[in-house]
């Protein structure tokens, strides 16, 4: 499985299809978040899955545990690759959705890329964001999920407390600096280098004029040659 995922930040079935189609044969993995699937629900996962994408199902579940199951066993029935649910839930929320037969990956969210230090003083936590990420990353891994995701920033440090092959996915990809809602950002090279498994692109890819050639520029960075 190939590193890069793009996520299908479009506003239509069919922008998504059509990018998929264009990026398929360099992207395996590409995430569905609220937006495109609160519109077009589970026929849209179809439809992806029927073109060979593997899917990142980004709904971030978080609610009493055998909700947070029956959702994971909708999912499975998807056969999406991985899903996601809040760290946050709690231990017995997560190890309810690990046991969940045949199914997806599940990767805990620990703290939002869109938080930083000030935030989440003022939601009362007064760890580091990079302890906070260890700690729940180390509840998770008990709980039998199998990875988290967290920026780059944290994803050494997790992989240090839960070993290396508890996986770490890292949104907040960037070509360069840019100015939006993400407030610790990185590189593809500094993704790889500090040690995600996987790393999330959106607009840097979706919005750029060569969608294909710019995924070619993110794997020459890295070292790596795509066809």
């Amino acid at each position: 499985m190939k590193p890069l995922i793009v996520a299908l930040d479009v506003e239509t079935d069919i922008e998504a299809l059509r990018l998929v189609r264009k990026l398929k044969p360099q992207v395996d993995l590409f995430k569905v978040g609220p937006v495109l699937f609160l519109k077009y629900g589970g026929a849209l996962l179809t439809q992806l899955r029927e073109l060979g994408a593997e899917i990142f199902l980004d709904m971030k579940f978080h609610d009493i545990p055998s909700v947070v199951a029956k959702a994971i066993e909708r999912a499975a029935a998807w056969g999406v690759y991985s899903a996601t649910i809040h760290t946050s839930g709690g231990f017995e929320m997560m190890m309810e959705a690990a046991r969940v037969p045949k199914r997806p990956k599940l990767w805990g969210v620990t703290v939002l890329t869109s938080l930083d230090q000030s935030d989440l003083k003022q939601l009362g936590i007064g760890r580091s964001v990079e302890i906070q990420a260890q700690h729940l990353a180390k509840i998770a891994s008990s709980a039998g999920l199998d990875g988290v995701i967290s920026s780059v920033r944290e994803a050494r440090g997790i992989k240090k407390v839960c070993g290396k092959r508890f996986e770490v996915v890292t949104p907040g990809i960037r070509l360069a600096k840019a100015s939006d809602d993400q407030k610790r950002v990185q590189t593809p090279a500094g993704a790889v280098k500090n040690g995600a498994d996987f790393f999330v692109m959106g607009r840097p890819v979706v919005e750029s004029e060569d969608p294909v050639e710019t995924v070619r520029s993110i794997y020459k960075s890295l070292g790596r040659k795509r066809s």
